[in-house]
């Protein structure tokens, strides 16, 4: 049995919408759902309830992408982040570089300490983290890619946990256009299945603060468009047809890895920049578990060099304008 979902909790935020109301259409018809989902504003947030809805299905499928709100509770927020604040204490005093063969990224914080700003299988060191991702009560977004379709905790880069603030030594101060098609092709040699990315929000987001932005539909692309559309990682130009995910903290968004997507940085600094989420694969294909010695591959080694030199140029930039600022 799928346990009971709790009702949405109080909105703890005076400009957080409600839910979409979907009580009196659970019964609908795929075609009633259809129409009525091509009708809905793509910011269109809902409920997750005990099985995804007519509507939900619909929109997931036309657009690649769903919002549900507040899905966490705030006492499941701050055992998150007290947890991943315990494994960064120790990656950093026990100089772990990288964890099932995927690089942790380091940085440092305005006040110059170290610190994990993207950590793949963050769950590996985290058995509270573990239990919470692979609750019954995340079981229909499971069914949503099929009966076969596993949590990959263990597999591609796991549990991945992103805390990015703005700072002059940021490693990712923004993530450009990509699709996760082609680090699948890159692990497995074969096209991609079907792949849900379940991220976990952990902040208040507006527009005007960066963040995820989806290309709707993208995910039924074809494979030459799903390679080459874009520049992967390194084009981070705005596109007509992007969305902005406008997130509150406890909401859990879905969006499939197919789909164009891409991080919008922050244009503030220092904490206001904070963005904190974390992704759980759900995956098809053929299994791959990771362990403590599984190397790096060459996917995720070119990715590395490329944030790390992104970072260094943006630091080179940094000095040279505090260069010139106090030549004045």
């Amino acid at each position: 049995m799928v346990a009971q979902l709790s009702p949405h909790p109080p909105h703890r935020f005076d400009d957080e919408p409600a839910p979409y109301d979907e009580s009196e259409l659970l019964t609908m018809s795929p075609l009633g759902a259809r129409d009525l989902a091509l009708k809905l504003p793509l910011t269109t947030r809902f409920e997750l309830r005990d099985d995804i809805t007519p509507l939900q299905f619909a929109f997931l499928d036309l657009h690649g992408f769903l919002i549900f709100a507040g899905v966490l509770r705030p006492d499941e927020l701050s055992m998150i982040l007290s947890e991943m604040a315990r494994v960064e204490r120790k990656l950093i005093d026990e100089d772990i570089t990288s964890v099932c063969g995927v690089p942790v990224w380091f940085a440092l914080d305005p006040d110059g300490n170290r610190t994990v700003q993207r950590m793949g299988f963050s769950s590996y060191y985290s058995d509270k983290l573990e239990a919470l991702v692979t609750d019954a009560r995340f079981e229909p977004v499971r069914r949503l890619i099929g009966e076969d379709a596993r949590i990959g905790t263990r597999e591609k880069d796991g549990v991945v946990f992103n805390s990015y603030i703005n700072t002059p030594t940021s490693l990712r101060p923004n993530l450009g256009w990509h699709t996760d098609s082609l680090r699948d092709i890159a692990y497995n040699r074969e096209m991609p299945g079907p792949m849900l990315n379940v991220g976990f929000h952990f902040d208040r987001i507006k527009p005007e603060d960066g963040g995820l932005r989806l290309i709707p539909g993208t995910h039924k692309q074809s494979a030459w468009p799903m390679l080459t559309r874009k520049l992967h990682f390194l084009d981070n130009k705005e596109d007509k047809d992007e969305v902005m995910v406008e997130t509150w903290p406890g909401d859990l968004t879905l969006h499939d890895g197919r789909m164009w997507h891409r991080v919008k940085a922050s244009p503030h600094v220092g904490a206001k920049s904070l963005r904190r989420s974390m992704y759980v694969p759900y995956v098809v294909d053929r299994y791959q578990p990771k362990d403590a010695s599984t190397k790096t591959n060459a996917y995720m080694l070119v990715l590395d060099a490329v944030i790390k030199t992104k970072a260094m140029l943006k630091k080179r930039k940094h000095k040279k304008l505090l260069k010139a600022t106090r030549k004045r």
